[in-house]
């Protein structure tokens, strides 16, 4: 149980809506920022702005997947009100206060580094990753029907990395009986790949091995899909870029070639929210547990 335990839920999409449901079924009081466009209401969860918030009692904060923007910017689709988040509001809160987030950037890294409090990033856990790379295989099979005119059985697929997401597409196509080819530089994911019973080939040699493509999915959160590779594809090819935001292709010039190429960074939270809210309200549950447990056997 979480009773006595004081948190502040920021922003997001309906992903939240099931950590809000979970938190509030273990006796947390939440405060919630953003979500005043919000139909439902949860027994112990109230609404309030920002500049409402007494964030001297806020026991840990919970963002949105993304975390926030560049510019300190947290998104609230349930709300029209900018909401900022700064180093001066996470220096209002308790020193145990720990913030809770999917992903990080040099923002967010810089502001808990002067506030000198905790940052756990949720999709940097396996268990998290691997059980998101379900809803995200889904969305990304589910894009691959609706902008192609032909079968993913026998199409040509590469898939770039081989992390969680990587790792599970890979799977997922073979088995709908398309012929895949997955990039990596690693000696191990390579190993990996043909144990897999698919094709691989090493990532300095990608300019060759796109020829022939017809579906491109990228999982790797680095430029890896250059205006040299666009270059090298089919007119007919779709991209698929499933990396983090900005992504890894240069949509740019794919658009320029006439190549479709698609930014889907948050594909959970939109092809299966319940489920990938329920994912990260299930690990944010017992983590915020283990926290109440560790600071009241401090107490004692």
């Amino acid at each position: 149980m979480l009773t006595g335990m004081q948190i502040a839920l920021i922003g997001g999409d309906a992903r939240q809506l099931e950590i809000i449901r979970k938190l509030t079924e273990l006796d947390a009081r939440l405060s919630l920022i953003g979500f005043e466009h919000l139909d439902h209401a949860f027994t112990g969860a109230v609404k309030e702005k920002l500049d409402e918030v007494d964030f001297s009692n806020i026991d840990a904060l919970i963002l949105p997947v993304a975390g926030t923007n560049l510019e300190g910017q947290v998104e609230t689709i349930f709300s029209n009100e900018k909401v900022i988040l700064s180093e001066d509001i996470l220096s209002k809160t308790p020193e145990h206060c720990t913030i809770y987030s999917g992903i990080s950037n040099a923002f967010l890294n810089g502001i808990i580094k002067q506030s000198k409090r905790t940052l756990v990033q949720l999709f940097s856990r396996d268990d998290v990753a691997i059980y998101n790379s379900i809803p995200t295989v889904e969305g990304t099979i589910m894009m691959a029907i609706q902008h192609t005119d032909f079968t993913i059985h026998s199409s040509n697929i590469t898939i770039l990395g081989l992390g969680r997401c990587g790792m599970s597409t890979a799977r997922a196509f073979h088995a709908l009986g398309a012929k895949v080819k997955v990039g990596a530089r690693k000696s191990e994911h390579l190993a990996r790949i043909t144990e897999m019973g698919v094709t691989p080939f090493h990532l300095s040699n990608i300019e060759k091995e796109v020829t022939g493509t017809d579906i491109l999915i990228n999982t790797i959160p680095y430029p890896i899909v250059s205006a040299a590779v666009i270059a090298k594809l089919p007119a007919h090819t779709l991209v698929i870029d499933i990396a983090s935001k900005p992504g890894g292709t240069d949509f740019r010039y794919a658009e320029k070639r006439g190549i479709k190429a698609l930014l889907a960074p948050s594909l959970p939270g939109i092809v299966a929210p319940k489920t990938a809210g329920t994912i990260l309200a299930d690990v944010l549950a017992q983590l915020l547990q283990d926290d109440l447990k560790n600071r009241k056997g401090k107490v004692k």
